[in-house]
């Protein structure tokens, strides 16, 4: 099932940058003026072969998960493919693109997945301010906080599930390569350090440790969590009881919901590597609010 993107996020500031439209409301009132069936082509970099149904020389956009389902919410089969290779997104081959593809001859590219860079690029990060969560979702995220958070609340990212731990075994510890999302604590060319296992997967004595600090600096009430795994609650909240601090967490999974209220908390910790973590980090500092990470203690860094 597809969710309409206008469903976590309001379109209105996405305005004040670029043009957008919602996907249904293009294939209701435009594609079939632009984009004919039978003129539908798909944007790759190269050809995709790595399924076992793949045909060759092709883009294969709707082998896998999400690409299928994706494609097919909106009825739309391909019927070719584009090799746009070697350009990339930057903005350096910008005038290469128009070039190569005149929007005369292609007024729509369609690609088999997002056009932009994984993780976020520090020049892209600054986009952030313009992605607004839905007045549900924002409503939502209020109502949680305004009924069971006691303001000062400090928030938290907790990466500690088993299949992170597998993540954590990649870690490049000479401070050569980034993982994931470590440019956002770390820089780009690491000038605030270099990764640690710590601050991939913190033990519970640094998250209780690290937890108490903001507390005391802000006042805080109240504690919220986001988590995989639940191995550290009992410490956590023995740690917290101790300071007269409640503890608090969403009873069903909800990751928008947990990001929208991270990103209003007086304070947030999360995992450097996190690409979930990463998202309320940008949301945070697109408002100027305080971020800091587990088992980070910057160089030359002062943390919002």
């Amino acid at each position: 099932m597809q969710i309409p993107f206008d469903t976590y996020f309001k379109v209105a500031p996405l305005l004040e940058y670029h043009r957008v439209i919602l996907m249904q409301t293009f294939m209701d009132d435009i594609a079939g003026k632009v984009w004919p069936v039978g003129k539908r082509t798909v944007f790759c970099h190269g050809p995709r072969d790595m399924f076992e149904s793949s045909e060759p020389n092709s883009c294969n956009a709707k082998e896998g998960n999400p690409f299928g389902p994706f494609w097919n919410a909106f009825g739309i089969d391909f019927d070719g493919s584009e090799f746009y290779g070697p350009l990339s997104y930057t903005e350096s081959d910008r005038s290469a693109w128009r070039s190569r593809y005149p929007a005369n001859d292609w007024p729509v590219l369609a690609f088999t997945g997002a056009p932009a860079n994984f993780p976020v690029s520090d020049e892209d990060a600054k986009l952030h301010k313009h992605l607004v969560w839905s007045d549900v979702i924002a409503s939502s995220a209020q109502a949680i906080i305004n009924n069971h958070l006691p303001k000062p609340f400090i928030g938290i990212h907790l990466r500690i599930g088993s299949d992170w731990s597998n993540v954590c075994k990649h870690l490049d510890l000479n401070g050569r390569t980034h993982l994931f999302a470590s440019r956002q604590c770390l820089g780009t060319k690491f000038e605030y350090g270099t990764l640690t296992e710590t601050m991939c997967m913190p033990d519970v004595d640094t998250v209780t440790r690290q937890l108490t600090k903001p507390i005391h600096r802000t006042k805080a009430k109240s504690v919220f969590l986001a988590r995989d795994s639940q191995r550290y609650d009992s410490d956590i909240a023995a740690t917290l009881k101790k300071l007269s601090v409640s503890y608090h967490w969403l009873t069903e999974d909800d990751p928008h919901l947990d990001l929208a209220i991270l990103g209003q908390s007086d304070h947030f910790i999360g995992n450097c590597i996190s690409t979930f973590s990463a998202f309320a980090t940008r949301e945070r500092r697109a408002k100027q609010l305080p971020v800091s990470f587990w088992g980070f203690n910057p160089s030359g860094k002062d943390e919002l």
